[in-house]
C-alpha cells in the first residue's frame, strides 16, 4: 500500500506539470475544471534497496511508493458545490497529506488568475480554502449534534457534548487563521476527530514552482518562505517544475551534466520525495521474502505488529515474532545466514519499535 498525497493549488500555478515531473505522466495541463483525477505513482529511490539487490541478488525488487493525486478542480468549488464535488473532496481527504503547488514563474503566455504572481498572497488564500473546506463540515455536524441532543440519553448526551466541545474548540481555531494542524489538541481530542479527515489537519508541503531565472536562488526562497509560513507540520520545497519536468525526458548522464550548469544536486523528484518523508515522519523498512526485495514505508514509532499489517492484515493478526538485523549490519555480515552466525539477527516481539532501515522477516500464524 503506497502513501498517498493530494496536490492542490490554484488555477494556472503549474500544479498539473509538476503532478506530471513526479510521476512520469502525460497529464493534459491546461484543463482546470471537475473531471477525473490524475492519479500517477512515484517510486521511491533508496541507494540501501540497491546495495540490498546487490548482496542479496533477489529475482525481484521492489522500492516504495508515493501516489500523487492531483485533483481537477479547486477545495473551494468542492466544497461550495457539494453534489459535484463530493466524490474528488473525498479522493483528497483520503489522502495522507497534502502539496500545495504555489505559483512562483512569471510567464506571459499564462496569465495568473489575479493579474499578478503574488506567492504570499496565494499562500493565504489557498490555507482559507482549506479552512473554509473544514469550518464547513464542522458546522454541518454541530448543527447534526444540537438536534441530536434534544433527544437523546444522558450517557449518549455526554459523549455528544464532548465531540461538540471539541468541533468548537477546533472551529474557534479556524476562525482565529489557525489551521488544524496547528492547533494544540490533545492525543483523544485528535483521534476523536481523525474520521473527518479534515484538510487542513493534514501535513502540507508547500511547493513553490519557480521559473528558470530563480534557479539559482532556490535556498534563499525556500529559507524565506519557511521563515515566514513554516510552522508545525508545514515544510517548503522550490524547484522549477518546467526544467524537472524536461530533464526527467532525457537520458540520465545528460541529465545530470544539465543540472550541474543550473547548480542543482540532485533531482526535484528526489528531493520533493525526501521533504515528503520528513513531513510526514515516515521511515522505511525492507523485507526479503519470496526471493524478492522489498521496501515499506511506515510512520516513525511504529510498533512491529503495524509494520507486518502494512504488508497484510492476516500478518499483523497473526503476529508471532519478528526477525530483524539492521541494513548496516547486513552490510558488514554480506548475509543474513552470516548474521545470525554473528548474532546480529535479533528476535523481537509485537510492541518492538521498527527502526529506520532495519531488514525484518515477520513470523506468524493465521
Amino acid at each position: 500500500m503506497s502513501v498517498d498525497i493530494g496536490i492542490i493549488g490554484l488555477p494556472k500555478s503549474g500544479r498539473t506539470t509538476v503532478f506530471n515531473t513526479l510521476t512520469s505522466s502525460k497529464a493534459h495541463v491546461n484543463s482546470y475544471a471537475r473531471e477525473a483525477p490524475h492519479i500517477g505513482i512515484a517510486r521511491v529511490a533508496d541507494p540501501r534497496l540497491d546495495k540490498l539487490v546487490e548482496l542479496l541478488n533477489p529475482k525481484k525488487r521492489i522500492p516504495s511508493e508515493i501516489r500523487y493525486i492531483d485533483i481537477g478542480a479547486s477545495v473551494k468549488s468542492m466544497t461550495n458545490d457539494m453534489a459535484i464535488g463530493g466524490e474528488y473532496l473525498s479522493q483528497l481527504s483520503n489522502t495522507d497529506a497534502l502539496m500545495n503547488v504555489a505559483r512562483a514563474f512569471t510567464e506571459a503566455s499564462v496569465p495568473h488568475i489575479e493579474g499578478s504572481v503574488d506567492v504570499e498572497r496565494d499562500i493565504i488564500a489557498m490555507e482559507l480554502e482549506l479552512a473554509c473546506s473544514d469550518l464547513n463540515i464542522i458546522e454541518r455536524r454541530l448543527h447534526k449534534i444540537e438536534i441530536s441532543l434534544r433527544s437523546t440519553k444522558q450517557e449518549e448526551r455526554q459523549q455528544s457534548q464532548h465531540e461538540q466541545n471539541i468541533l468548537l474548540k477546533t472551529k474557534s481555531g479556524l476562525e482565529k487563521d489557525i489551521p488544524i494542524r496547528e492547533q494544540d489538541l490533545s492525543v483523544d481530542e485528535k483521534k476523536l476527530i481523525t474520521g473527518y479527515q479534515f484538510l487542513s489537519a493534514k501535513p502540507l508541503l508547500t511547493l513553490l514552482n519557480l521559473g528558470e531565472e530563480q534557479i539559482s536562488e532556490i535556498k534563499l526562497i525556500e529559507e524565506k518562505f519557511s521563515q515566514r509560513f513554516s510552522k508545525r507540520n508545514h515544510k517548503f520545497i522550490a524547484l522549477c517544475s518546467k526544467l524537472e519536468l524536461e530533464l526527467g525526458e532525457i537520458d540520465s548522464a545528460t541529465a545530470e551534466e544539465c543540472r550541474k550548469e543550473f547548480g542543482l544536486t540532485e533531482p526535484g523528484l528526489e528531493r520533493t520525495i525526501k521533504t515528503s518523508f520528513d513531513l510526514m515522519g515516515l521511515i522505511t523498512f525492507f523485507t526479503t521474502a519470496s526471493d524478492e526485495i522489498k521496501a515499506w514505508s511506515i510512520p516513525y514509532g511504529s510498533e512491529a505488529t503495524k509494520a507486518a499489517g502494512k504488508i497484510h492484515t492476516d500478518m499483523e493478526r497473526g503476529f508471532i515474532r519478528a526477525e530483524v538485523i539492521s541494513f548496516n549490519d547486513l552490510v558488514k555480515a554480506g548475509s543474513i545466514t552470516e548474521g545470525r552466525k554473528h548474532g546480529q539477527l535479533r528476535l523481537e516481539g509485537k510492541h518492538y519499535i521498527v527502526q529506520d532501515g532495519d531488514v525484518i522477516n515477520f513470523l506468524f500464524n493465521v
